[in-house]
């Protein structure tokens, strides 16, 4: 896929990129810089609209921020990543991965299937990667090619799903810090466990924490009280105010943080210990200060270390994962294909029209020349050699030969309008 001159008749500047960062070589606190919230995205969708940027999605994790787009140069894409959130070029380019054509669809449809999730197989992003998908339609901002190529990706993530085991288990953030919770807490279900936030994590959280430890006196606090009533009254735990909290943290043995500010939440001053505190920030930037382990009391574990976490299930999922990539390959195959063929299809389309008019023209000719002409032979011969001339023209762009500068010399020499 080289640089994508033209595409189904549009008129496409520059290649398809991928840039972002994730937990692989970006901690928790600089994948806070780039996090983006609802607000953010939308402002750097419009801003890429008003630059030009014929198409462009958004993806922003706990564990990645990512952009996909088409551009004259990465760092177009780089620049709008920087100007709409906290991170600046310098750490970007510290942890940053660019990848560009086939190597940006290969990333995109790694991402999507889960394979590149900090927990193998959690298949939460495919959904993420939909939302995205559909934030950039709405916005009229994805052009053809990234609309078939999220199809795509979507298409093979349900085959890996119903296919292989690679999602079989229940091994995500939630049900890793559940895991680390019960291997270092002795008496788990006498304890007092209080969840902070009710958000997707916390919800999965709390459904793991009750399904696992048989503990039934699990508080909620939410900032919003009725989010946190809403999850309560599924489960019938105990809820209680915001304002409520720094008493019910003295009162805890076990104090999950989920909730989604941009600020922590929990810091040293709500601290008034009589007894050890673990607690879990499952927050992404990190909502629990560090100042916490001022005090003695406290043991402190953020969710890039539950990514150490290994079980049985990471192993029966690792052992599905040439089965995973076969799938990949294959749908990834019959995209790049598609996408090749796109580029040169208006050129054969118009070649194959320039030999019907040379066909005509010649026929006409021959007709009035020549008594007992038999125009219906010499219309089947004709297209005959019409077919097989435009196959060779198209076989000879579909191999490695085929370029940009190829599909030029064949629209100079047939003098051809492809626009």
């Amino acid at each position: 896929m080289e640089n994508l001159k033209t595409y189904s008749g549009e008129s496409l500047e520059g290649n398809f990129y991928a840039i972002g960062l994730n937990y692989k070589k970006a901690d928790a606190e600089i994948r806070g810089h780039f996090s983006i919230n609802d607000i953010a995205k939308e402002k750097i969708l419009l801003q890429a609209k008003a630059d030009g940027i014929p198409s462009l999605t958004v993806i922003s994790t706990c564990n990645r921020t990512e952009l996909y787009g088409f551009a004259q140069h990465p760092y177009q894409l780089i620049k709008l990543l920087c100007e709409h959130t906290n991170g600046t070029v310098e750490e970007f380019e510290k942890v940053a991965y660019i990848y560009k054509n086939h190597d940006a669809v290969s990333h995109l449809f790694t991402v999507g299937t889960g394979l590149d999730s900090q927990i193998l197989g959690d298949f939460e992003i495919i959904s993420q990667l939909r939302n995205a998908f559909r934030e950039s339609k709405k916005h009229d901002i994805i052009n053809p090619f990234m609309e078939r190529l999220a199809n795509a990706v979507i298409q093979a993530s349900k085959r890996i799903k119903n296919e292989t085991g690679i999602s079989s288990g229940a091994t995500s953030v939630s049900f890793a810090a559940v895991q680390y919770i019960m291997a270092r807490v002795p008496y788990i279900s006498e304890k007092n466990i209080l969840l902070f936030g009710t958000g997707k994590i916390g919800r999965n959280t709390c459904e793991n924490l009750i399904k696992h430890t048989k503990n039934d006196h699990i508080t909620l606090i939410n900032r919003t009280k009725e989010k946190a009533e809403k999850v309560a009254g599924k489960f019938n735990l105990i809820v209680k105010d915001y304002a409520d909290i720094q008493s019910e943290i003295a009162q805890a043995d076990v104090l999950i943080v989920a909730t989604g500010a941009q600020q922590p939440t929990i810091s040293k001053e709500l601290l008034y210990l009589k007894r050890p505190l673990l607690i879990l920030d499952l927050s992404i930037p990190k909502n629990v200060s560090e100042d916490v382990l001022q005090n003695d009391l406290v043991t402190l574990v953020h969710m890039d270390h539950l990514a150490a976490v290994t079980d049985q299930t990471l192993e029966q999922r690792a052992a599905q994962l040439p089965l995973a990539k076969k799938i990949i390959t294959e749908i990834e195959k019959e995209f790049n294909q598609w996408a090749d063929n796109r580029k040169f299809a208006p050129t054969i389309k118009a070649l194959k029209n320039k030999l019907a008019e040379i066909k005509a023209g010649e026929i006409d000719y021959q007709r009035k020349k020549i008594e007992g002409f038999n125009e219906e032979q010499a219309e089947i011969i004709s297209d005959r050699l019409i077919q097989k001339i435009t196959t060779h023209f198209a076989n000879h762009l579909k191999g490695e030969e085929g370029s940009a500068e190829s599909i030029e010399l064949i629209r100079r020499v047939f003098q051809l309008e492809t626009a």
